[in-house]
């Protein structure tokens, strides 16, 4: 009975969320819901409702005010505006890992960085080499990064068969391509710079960074300030969703309140005897409103922010971008053979042997180390899975090419993502299965 009395009440509720929390918890699903969205937006592209389809994603949305007006095309919003709580997310998970989990030691976080600084490098040379000038040379940022919601789906369906470290290394790697991607847009896709609007975009962060250290905690006041910094670097000519990894990576990793004050706390509400002390104003209610702060802030903003966004970029703000942007009119007549061959190579092959090779030289050199049950073929194998590019390759894509050749990448992208995808998973079964013999 005490064991019961330990959790919360249960509501009839309760037997509908609960199964459907712990499904959605799986990561594969969000990977796999990316993949019904891709399938849906291909289909509709190609299919009688195409121009129905691609009008969509071109209404303006916005506030008009006389002569003012702030309107973008609907594309542009999901594009610009709700990939920047993408990247928020990417940064709050890349500072967690680094200050609060696996990655705190450096020579273990300095594997993956130099996986992904290979699998940066080599993929942008060979794409170059490959297409050679303008205008298809402006789109070798297309080729840098990898999608993290894909490949740890991927590595979800595995299962058991591939280690723990290869999952740690994977994200790691996905995380520090996307932030070195966001970086690339903001300063090689970005506009001509406006300096007010980037000095009132810096006041902004200024004012983020001075009522921290006073330590207000208040979410919405810091997400109205998140919405003027963002406004103004939109406004500047820096891509506005480098927002998102300022302040992720601004976000508080400690606890405000530590466990022994938690402790102490809740002992001082578990110590009154059963019966009405929390109404009115008394005591024993200010000690348990006391006690829902203590319990609240015993958990870091980083981590707090993360669950409450995470399942909202998994299965909303990620599916939205995938409907927007992988829907491509394949028009063999207007299709460029050479840019999607190059994009296809460049994912296939040259993303993980940048990966392989740079993540050896690190450790050759003693600059990183590696997990002793990560072997390297294991590893080479999960470099395959690496290749997936999608999110962050449709989004670089839709800046840095004209419609005329966009078509062309995006289908370059689609398959090189499937042959990684297809490829990573099918070696590293086959070596799973021959460790196990």
């Amino acid at each position: 009975m005490k064991e019961d009395l330990a959790h919360l009440p249960r509501e009839l509720a309760d037997q509908f969320t609960g199964p459907f929390l712990r499904f959605i918890r799986i990561e594969a699903m969000a990977g796999a819901i990316l993949l019904l969205c891709v399938v849906v937006a291909l289909s509709l592209a190609n299919s009688a409702w195409s121009s129905q389809y691609f009008a969509l994603w071109e209404i303006r949305v916005g506030l008009s005010l006389g002569d003012i007006e702030f309107s973008r095309s609907l594309q542009h919003w999901i594009n610009d505006g709700l990939m920047t709580l993408f990247f928020f997310v990417v940064a709050l998970e890349l500072k967690r890992e680094m200050i609060l989990g696996e990655l705190r030691d450096p020579r273990l976080t300095m594997l993956p960085l130099a996986g992904a600084l290979g699998g940066m490098i080599l993929p942008v040379g060979l794409y170059l080499l490959l297409v050679g000038e303008e205008p298809s040379a402006r789109g070798w940022g297309t080729v840098m990064s990898t999608d993290t919601a894909f490949v740890i789906g991927c590595l979800a369906l595995l299962g058991s068969r591939v280690p723990e470290s290869l999952r740690l290394f994977l994200l790691a790697l996905a995380i520090f391509d996307d932030i070195a991607a966001i970086l690339v847009v903001a300063i090689g896709y970005g506009d001509a710079l406006q300096w007010t609007p980037l000095a009132l975009a810096g006041l902004g962060l200024a004012v983020v960074a001075g009522i921290g250290w006073l330590g207000v905690r208040s979410v919405p006041l810091y997400f109205a300030i998140g919405i003027g910094v963002w406004v103004a670097l939109d406004a500047s000519g820096i891509h506005a969703t480098l927002t998102g990894v300022i302040l992720g990576l601004m976000t508080p990793a400690r606890s405000w309140i530590s466990d022994d004050r938690l402790h102490a706390i809740l002992n001082r509400v578990v110590s009154y005897p059963p019966g009405k002390h929390w109404s009115g104003d008394t005591a024993g209610r200010r000690d348990l409103q006391r006690a829902g702060v203590a319990a609240r802030e015993a958990l870091s903003p980083i981590e707090r922010l993360e669950i409450a966004l995470h399942p909202w970029i998994a299965f909303a703000v990620m599916p939205v971008f995938a409907l927007a942007n992988a829907g491509v009119t394949i028009i063999f007549d207007k299709f460029d053979t050479t840019l999607a061959l190059a994009v296809i190579v460049a994912f296939v092959v040259a993303k993980p042997v940048g990966i392989v090779m740079l993540s050896a030289l690190a450790v050759k050199l003693r600059v990183a180390n590696r997990p002793e049950d990560l072997p390297w073929r294991t590893l080479a194998a999960g470099s395959i899975l690496a290749g997936i590019g999608f999110t962050m390759a449709l989004f670089i894509a839709g800046l840095a090419f004209s419609p005329d050749l966009l078509g062309s990448v995006k289908v370059g992208i689609l398959v090189g993502s499937l042959v990684s995808a297809i490829a990573g998973m099918l070696v590293l079964i086959c070596f799973s299965g021959s460790t196990r013999r």
